[in-house]
């Protein structure tokens, strides 16, 4: 797969595309089938199949006060884009200049000009050019007039009786919901970051964690304690995941995502790994005292080897 992050890196004759557009935030299983549809067509029509994605999310400039939380970081969304069967990707940088595109100059300058397409697949509430001006009706008009088709494409079958959306994941994971945030998504939840040091006070209590620096990337769920997967290179580790400001102790402000491996005692520190939550347990508590809070983490653990299905 080619992975272009400019209109410049296009290469010069590239084409003939089946082209689709989106930021695919979260790469959920209606943008999968969205991108199975383009590869279909392509392969039936003799087309390189083409994803447009931005590297931000338009409401960060047309709307920043209503902007959404990323579900996942542009690396991980073009990983898993890739595993698709998808002849390549362009990544375009959503600033004042592409917002102020007219449709028409959208549609002759980069779909035309410069992915030579003669497919565009969208979903019926597709909206594009200065300030959203184009619908599907726009991009039919201009296919139409100079030459490519639009190819619409229905919503995937509810999952559980549920439209899938980005939004509604972030609202699930903003619950805590996070197994069924996992049924839209298709896989796991997950964040991504380098392991680095903390207080340590798991390790004086017994149970030593890996925590996440505050740049890990990827949508993290809402305060508490989640049953969960902690992948490091090629191994998967059953964990107990803490995610909170711990409300046990004073002087913790910020909040952290930390895993205490099950059955396990390594060094983790400075590697870039993956958590995965898989179930919530419960909600983040402030406990009266650490004996406490120790009979309730040997619970959690406890929890999580049920739900996990790993036996001691």
């Amino acid at each position: 797969m080619f992975h272009w992050r400019s209109l410049a890196e296009v290469p010069s004759g590239w084409g003939p595309s089946a082209v689709t557009i989106g930021k695919f935030d979260g790469v959920h299983v209606g943008h999968v089938e969205i991108l199975r549809q383009l590869g279909e067509i392509s392969s039936m029509r003799g087309l390189k199949s083409t994803v447009i994605t931005f590297d931000r999310h338009p409401a960060s400039l047309l709307s920043p006060e209503q902007l959404p939380a990323d579900i996942l970081s542009t690396e991980d969304r073009l990983a898993l884009i890739d595993q698709e069967n998808i002849d390549a990707s362009l990544v375009l940088a959503f600033d004042t200049e592409l917002a102020g595109l007219s449709p028409r100059a959208f549609v002759t300058s980069i779909l035309l000009g410069k992915l030579n397409t003669q497919a565009v697949l969208v979903g019926h509430d597709f909206r594009f050019g200065d300030h959203a001006s184009g619908d599907v009706a726009t991009l039919q008009e201009l296919g139409a007039e100079l030459g490519f088709d639009v190819v619409l494409i229905d919503d995937v079958a509810p999952v559980d009786g549920v439209r899938v959306s980005s939004s509604l994941i972030r609202e699930l994971m903003a619950s805590g919901d996070v197994a069924t945030a996992a049924k839209l998504l298709g896989r796991l939840p997950r964040v991504n970051g380098e392991v680095v040091h903390g207080h340590k006070r798991g390790r004086e209590l017994g149970f030593p964690t890996a925590n996440l620096s505050q740049e890990a990337t990827g949508l993290v769920p809402s305060d508490g304690v989640y049953a969960g997967w902690f992948v490091d290179g090629g191994h998967r580790y059953p964990a107990a995941i803490s995610v909170g400001t711990n409300p046990t102790f004073e002087g913790v402000n910020k909040r952290t995502v930390e895993a205490f491996l099950l059955d396990q005692n390594l060094d983790l520190y400075g590697h870039q790994v993956t958590i995965e939550f898989a179930a919530h347990i419960r909600g983040m508590v402030a406990f009266t005292g650490i004996d406490p809070l120790i009979e309730q983490m040997h619970d959690d653990v406890r929890v999580t080897r049920e739900i996990l299905g790993v036996e001691k």
